[in-house]
């Protein structure tokens, strides 16, 4: 793999811990801020919304410039809403930072999808994702438990400075080592617009959605569960952190050998484990040694299935490199917002997130075999 993915990487490192992070310090956040458990949970779906609204926008603004200089731009946005949100007494302020840093997250990441596919042959765009996302996974197995620990030892805070000081290195990195053409010989905005109408596409972003939409419901609401439902004490809430991010380190890995050649096998495996994956933490939530083996075994099939969906968004917009990569991430983010606010529905319930999690990835695959009854094909084809 090209170096000059490994700064992306950070990046991607730096902006998923701080997407991620908050499912570790609401309770802390709340109480400081004097707002309730679901007003504080909102900060996860305003970002998920900037990302949903800023992946396109940005994108079709930054494109305007080198691909480096549209990174580098994204990344200093990051974090100057990063050291903002770290000073700030006000909940409206903060909630307005996340906007600001998830408009950047979306433009960065559209663009980095982009850029890392670009440097890789057409047969490998999945294994440039797998590391382009392994920033993801490896900021759900070290810097969302580091966020919440550090959370819990200096306040919540602590962990916007850490994402801010994570950004400093990114950015050095995107400056000297990703080639300042990455943009060069693109087609136009108006040309990509006409490749993302594909049904075939706009299927495959639906299931995306869903997915992602139950792993932020339960992701974002895991730390009430672990406290409540399994009456550990909030010690245990970043070992379950690390579990949950070390499968999905394994899911994304899975995902970057395979998605590219059977990426139909893969779903057609994974995707009807999910469900019952989400069911299983709902019954054992009580029984604190299984809710940590299956938190394992769940984030690896979430990210399994979730990364291989993503690589198949790119392979079919192939046509239009930078509004595909603004598609993928807006479909992972429609379900980023739409997955806690179902999940806050049910928080009076000790397994609310996790049984939301269960009903929708039941829906997800009876879309995909209605959808694919529709094409004419097999359901499990992407």
């Amino acid at each position: 793999m090209p170096l000059a993915l490994f700064p992306l990487a950070l990046a991607v490192f730096a902006m998923g811990t701080s997407e991620f992070m908050l499912s570790g310090l609401l309770p802390d956040l709340a109480r400081d801020l004097g707002v309730g458990l679901g007003a504080a949970g909102a900060l996860t779906s305003a970002f998920a919304g900037g990302m949903v609204v800023g992946a396109p926008a940005v994108a079709v603004f930054a494109r305007r410039w080198s691909g480096r200089g549209g990174l580098l731009g994204c990344v200093l946005v990051f974090l100057a809403s990063h050291v903002v949100s770290a000073v700030t007494d006000s909940y409206p302020v903060l909630l307005l930072c996340r906007v600001v840093a998830a408009l950047a997250n979306a433009g960065f990441l559209a663009l980095a999808l982009a850029a890392a596919t670009a440097m890789v042959p057409e047969d490998r765009k999945a294994r440039a994702l797998a590391v382009l996302l392994g920033g993801t996974t490896v900021a759900t197995v070290v810097g969302v438990p580091g966020g919440a620990l550090l959370g819990e030892l200096a306040g919540w805070r602590a962990a916007f400075w850490a994402v801010a000081a994570l950004c400093v290195p990114a950015a050095i990195g995107i400056r000297w080592g990703v080639p300042g053409g990455t943009g060069d010989g693109r087609p136009s905005p108006r040309g990509e617009w006409g490749v993302l109408r594909a049904p075939r596409l706009v299927r495959v972003m639906v299931l995306a959605a869903l997915v992602n939409a139950a792993t932020f419901g339960a992701f974002t609401y895991l730390a009430p569960v672990v406290t409540g439902a399994a009456g550990l004490s909030a010690v245990w809430v970043p070992v379950a952190l690390v579990l949950f991010g070390a499968g999905s380190f394994a899911g994304v890995t899975v995902a970057g050998r395979f998605a590219d050649r059977r990426a139909g096998r893969l779903l057609a495996v994974g995707g009807p484990l999910l469900p019952a994956g989400w069911v299983g933490l709902a019954v054992f939530a009580d029984r604190p040694a299984a809710l940590l083996g299956l938190l394992l075994v769940q984030g690896a099939l979430c990210f399994a299935v979730g990364g291989t969906l993503v690589a198949r968004i790119l392979y079919e917009a192939a046509g239009a490199p930078v509004l595909g990569g603004a598609c993928a991430t807006a479909a992972l983010n429609v379900g980023a917002v739409a997955g806690p606010l179902a999940a806050a529905l049910v928080l009076d319930r000790p397994t609310g997130p996790f049984q939301s999690g269960a009903v929708l990835v039941a829906v997800a695959l009876v879309w995909a075999v209605v959808s694919g009854s529709r094409r004419g094909g097999p359901a499990s084809r992407c």
